[in-house]
């Protein structure tokens, strides 16, 4: 596993922005030397570019659910699985870690603060976000499990966590699972999973769910208008948002 630069939290009296976290010069330094490589260095800008293209009305209605639930999420926040930075940008994440460097350059551009490396990584101090999103990140984690609880130290009490979902069981994980069986270049690294998997996965690392919404139950292919989200869960959404809190007690097993 790569070594990680742990950004300390300030001291009281500093500017509590994430943007403000000091970095340990040398760590950073072989951090970036030694970091292994990512599929996603090699697609990033076909990646990018699908959300100015035929993903941009998909795009917004995800955004727009989101918005919904903002103004109860406690900040700062951060992004696990940052990417090129379009969801942390459109909600105004502030922070964001991926392991690609491709995708880290371009989330800075976005005016992310974007860090190189892997969200079960030791990156941050304890307690240093009221927030922690995933954004169609999940489905991409070797440690999922290990990143769930990564999030849970990092999260200050009363902290959440935000999952952006294409759940296994909808149409939507069902058209994307056929692209992963044809190989397709993006989908063939994906493990999805389902509402009930996600769910135990949550209680194991010490979270309790809190709240869904439910997006995109237009059907792949055919997506033309904007929707409104609607509360609770759906198994034919194509975009599933759970919002989770801290629990005192982690699951073992």
């Amino acid at each position: 596993m790569t070594s990680i630069t742990k950004l300390a939290k300030p001291d009281q009296g500093e500017d509590m922005s994430p943007a403000n976290y000091r970095t340990r010069k040398s760590n950073t330094e072989r951090l970036q030397n030694n970091t292994e490589w990512s599929p996603f260095d090699d697609l990033a800008l076909e990646y990018d570019a699908w959300f100015d293209k035929e993903g941009s009305l998909i795009f917004f209605i995800e955004v727009q659910a989101f918005r919904e639930l903002l103004p109860s999420l406690p900040k700062p926040w951060l992004e696990i699985g940052v990417g090129s930075g379009r969801f942390a940008q459109a909600l105004g994440i502030e922070t964001g870690i991926d392991p690609s460097t491709k995708f880290v350059e371009m989330a800075k551009k976005r005016g992310i603060s974007a860090f190189l490396g892997r969200g079960e990584q030791e990156l941050f101090e304890e307690e240093s976000f009221g927030t922690v999103f995933l954004i169609v990140t999940l489905c991409f984690l070797d440690s999922t499990l290990d990143v769930l609880r990564e999030a849970k130290r990092i999260l200050i009490p009363g902290g959440k966590i935000v999952l952006g979902l294409v759940l296994k069981e909808s149409p939507w994980g069902q058209f994307y699972q056929a692209k992963k069986a044809q190989g397709h270049r993006f989908y063939r690294y994906a493990k999805f999973y389902r509402y009930d998997e996600v769910a135990r996965l949550l209680v194991r690392a010490g979270f309790v769910t809190e709240k869904i919404a439910s997006t995109l139950f237009q059907q792949p292919g055919k997506v033309k208008h904007v929707e409104e989200p609607r509360g609770g869960y759906f198994p034919d959404a194509g975009f599933t948002i759970i919002v989770a809190g801290r629990q005192g007690v982690v699951a073992r097993g």
